[in-house]
């Protein structure tokens, strides 16, 4: 082969999506480029080329500008142009000129079609939407390491096979318990016929009829728990995992098509994988000392470690280490009324931030706060609630959730109010959003019942909601504080990377490219009055009402979890060396192709930030 064609094959070779052919089809691919030189000024495509071209920027620069004359970005060397070929929509829109002398390589729209059938990575890349480059980025994150937890994302028809006991709701509870003990089964499926009624488990048989003297010969529907939560044989094992540590539960019955066919337990779940998210918090159940749940705290990065290769997703992970964080914080309340004695009003213990959303990583700073009944007094209730909030804030600090360094916890008076004080809260930022307010809305706008009276909760939500929705100028605000946190791209494509010393030449996953889309879905979910707080139901939920477009909200779902999951593989990795898990990522850690499908998600981000700084006329409030 010529010098200069072995010179044009290296090139192409170590670039996505040329790096996905064969060396054969590599070799042979330079003989149907044209080499085309474009002076500076130029317009692009050159006008007097025939027929239809990919380009690539072997060197110079593309300056790319929207139809109003905006500059949109840059195309530097390596980018690729494919707009000619139709098959993407990634390229520039509008008008372009090279901004510098340029040397590009045509190849010809047919012979990469061509290539595109025959092999089937190079043609996914160059594929006809960004949506499915993004869902090949993260299929790819996600298949990229093995581990023997890769099993909790089999479906749960691979366990083996239980059957329940079927029983009906007017059979005695003394029957129901004989024939659970004779074929040595923890529970029993309450049936009218083909129709699941219930569960019933031996803890509703010790706790509703044992404990409260009820008479044995009683119907079971008087003890049994009603409208069970379900799965079917296809919900993956991480997932059943994950729904029994939230709602707190160990039978979920398993229903084909509506109707049962056996029952999953939690014996089952831990006796198949005893390191999961279920056994740990069967583990925090039982603990009688804050030196105990330490101890099991202390297991969580190892935890996050085996699940980021395990090809469990970004929600499932999680998912996991906040039924943790939420189990090690009932436990520690539970010990602190041990001591201190029953609450003497009714109150919620609200998580707020990562924890609320269900997007936590282990052992990250605490966000919580309380929510009392208006029955509160101060001069009565101040004591108890304040020894409460600093006994559960110590705790979950001993576990390794530090303080919030912005002091936003329940021993904060400010954070521990009655349902009349945070009512006064959420009407003063809503109706005066000042940067403090913006900023405590990244807090407080997304909270979660964690213990105590979901009622309350419940209350202040239906307040909050509407007036949020329909308050313009506060959601206006709100849009321009989505705003601040941008992508780290630059007009080349090129990463903007860290410099403050301590993390110089990194990306910042978390502030740069997970914030801005957390930032965007709570900003559309307050518009629309949904109530949602985790990042991935938001998004969803704004697409089914209409509030967010179906392709970009399917865009940054993606995004999202691409990024997390990048973020997620880079802190396994700092574990595995034994050193603090952190944001920060090099992007020599990053192979190419990720670093390639890292700009798509940045470029996904920027749009849609473009779009609200175009629907708020955010310029306007600066």
């Amino acid at each position: 082969m010529e010098i200069e064609l072995i010179e044009i094959r290296d090139f192409l070779a170590a670039r996505p999506p040329f790096d996905r052919l064969p060396d054969a089809q590599l070799n042979s691919l330079p003989r149907s480029i044209q080499v085309r030189y474009l002076r500076r000024g130029r317009d692009f495509p050159p006008t007097d080329v025939d027929g239809s071209f990919l380009y690539v920027v072997r060197s110079g620069a593309i300056a790319c500008h929207a139809l109003d004359g905006r500059l949109t970005g840059k195309l530097a060397e390596g980018e690729l142009y494919t707009d000619a070929c139709q098959l993407v929509t990634l390229g520039p829109r509008g008008r372009a000129h090279a901004e510098e002398d340029s040397l590009l390589y045509l190849l010809p729209c047919d012979t990469i079609k061509r290539l595109g059938e025959t092999h089937p990575d190079f043609g996914a890349y160059l594929s006809d939407s960004l949506r499915q480059r993004l869902r090949q980025a993260v299929a790819d994150t996600r298949n990229e390491d093995g581990s023997v937890l890769a099993s909790l994302t089999l479906p749960i028809a691979q366990l083996p096979a239980r059957d329940a006991v079927r029983i009906g709701p007017d059979d005695s509870i003394r029957s129901a318990a004989q024939r659970m003990t004779a074929q040595r089964l923890s529970s029993a499926l309450v049936m009218d016929q083909e129709r699941l009624l219930g569960v019933l488990t031996d803890r509703d048989i010790r706790h509703r009829c044992v404990a409260e003297g009820l008479d044995p010969n009683a119907p079971v529907a008087r003890i049994m728990t009603p409208d069970p939560t379900t799965i079917t044989p296809q919900t993956l094992i991480i997932d059943a995992i994950n729904l029994m540590s939230r709602l707190q539960i160990h039978h979920l019955p398993v229903l084909a098509n509506g109707q049962p066919v056996g029952m999953v337990t939690a014996t089952d779940l831990t006796r198949y994988q005893s390191g999961n998210s279920a056994y740990l918090v069967a583990d925090i159940a039982k603990a009688e000392s804050l030196a105990r749940l330490a101890e099991i705290s202390a297991q969580l990065p190892d935890l996050q470690r085996q699940l980021a290769g395990s090809g469990a997703s970004a929600q499932q992970i999680g998912d996991a280490i906040c039924a943790i964080t939420d189990a090690l914080t009932r436990r520690l309340i539970a010990l602190a009324e041990a001591d201190l004695g029953p609450a003497p009003i009714a109150y919620a213990w609200l998580a707020g931030g990562s924890q609320a959303r269900r997007e936590q990583t282990s052992h990250s700073d605490q966000d919580n706060a309380l929510l009392l009944s208006d029955a509160y007094d101060p001069a009565s209730h101040d004591g108890y609630f304040s020894a409460l909030a600093r006994q559960v804030s110590d705790g979950l600090d001993a576990c390794g959730f530090v303080y919030c360094p912005g002091n936003a916890m329940a021993t904060n008076p400010d954070w521990c109010q009655p349902l009349s004080g945070w009512r006064r809260h959420f009407d003063r930022w809503i109706d005066r959003p000042e940067p403090k307010a913006l900023m405590l809305a990244s807090i407080f706008f997304d909270l979660r019942v964690v213990h105590g009276d979901r009622a309350l909760f419940s209350d202040l939500q239906s307040h909050v909601l509407p007036r949020s929705r329909d308050n313009r100028i506060f959601i206006a605000h709100l849009a321009a504080n989505a705003l601040t946190h941008r992508p780290p791209l630059g007009f080349f494509r090129t990463f903007v990377l860290v410099h403050d010393g301590e993390h110089d030449d990194t990306l910042d996953l978390k502030h740069r490219g997970i914030v801005p889309i957390t930032d965007i879905a709570r900003l559309l979910a307050l518009s629309a009055g949904i109530g949602a707080v985790n990042t991935r139901e938001r998004l969803i939920a704004c697409r089914d009402a209409g509030a967010l477009g179906r392709e970009m909200a399917d865009n940054l779902l993606d995004a999202h979890e691409f990024i997390a999951l990048l973020r997620i593989r880079h802190q396994a990795a700092q574990i595995r060396r034994g050193i603090p898990a952190d944001n920060f990522v090099p992007p020599g850690d990053l192979s190419e192709l990720e670093r390639d499908y890292l700009k798509d998600t940045f470029k996904v981000i920027r749009g849609m930030q473009e779009l609200l700084e175009t629907r708020y006329q955010t310029g306007r409030l600066r």
